[in-house]
């Protein structure tokens, strides 16, 4: 880096190595953040269990110091708070009154996941939830948020499961309908051509 930082200089003078060294530190900075990935919007029905998926990239080997935390900000605006946290294969569920005894570790850090799930979800869950992940050295975190809502079954929306099944079935549906007819006609050149072999005998 620093023969780089002296090129820069060289080239552009004095007056632009200072930003140079700048943008170089920037840089390395952020190539060595912990990139975390969530769903940015999750509904889940009322009275049930949620997964809050998580999963996240380092430069650096997962170990025993990797630490998770999950915090929460609900939609009435209050401050955020931390609801949960994990590290060294322990967990530790906060004591923020609303999520007591309701939330369990879901990841593995090993397969860098560090999902967790909340029990008997309520319209009170409803709000911002932060994962953020700690990997030293890489102690940057790039961290993510998932906007829940906790809504009534009849309110859920519709997966797209369904329709790309659908979807599938009528693609093999169709290709099986081309190959009949392929086949059909190949069984009838085939017949002809013997009859016209016969005649010519």
């Amino acid at each position: 880096m620093a023969a780089v930082v002296m090129l820069c200089g060289r080239r552009m003078g004095r007056r632009w190595q200072g930003l140079a060294v700048w943008v170089l530190l920037c840089v390395a900075h952020l190539s060595t953040a912990v990139e975390v990935y969530t769903p940015d919007e999750l509904f889940v029905e009322n009275g049930t269990q949620a997964k809050l998926t998580c999963t996240f990239k380092s430069t650096e080997v997962t170990y025993s110091r990797t630490a998770v935390s999950w915090s929460f900000v609900p939609d009435s605006g209050e401050n955020r708070i931390t609801i949960f946290h994990y590290t060294d294969g322990k967990s530790f569920p906060g004591t923020y009154g609303p999520f007591k005894d309701r939330i369990t570790w879901a990841g593995d850090i090993n397969k860098k996941d560090a999902s967790i799930k909340v029990d008997n979800m309520q319209s009170k869950d409803n709000g911002s939830y932060i994962c953020n992940v700690v990997n030293p050295p890489d102690i940057v975190c790039i961290e993510k948020k998932i906007k829940l809502q906790v809504v009534e079954k009849e309110n859920l929306p519709l997966s797209n499961v369904p329709l790309l099944i659908g979807i599938i079935c009528a693609v093999i549906g169709a290709l099986l309908i081309v190959a009949s007819i392929i086949f059909a006609v190949c069984i009838f050149k085939k017949k002809k051509s013997r009859k016209h072999y016969s005649g010519a005998q």
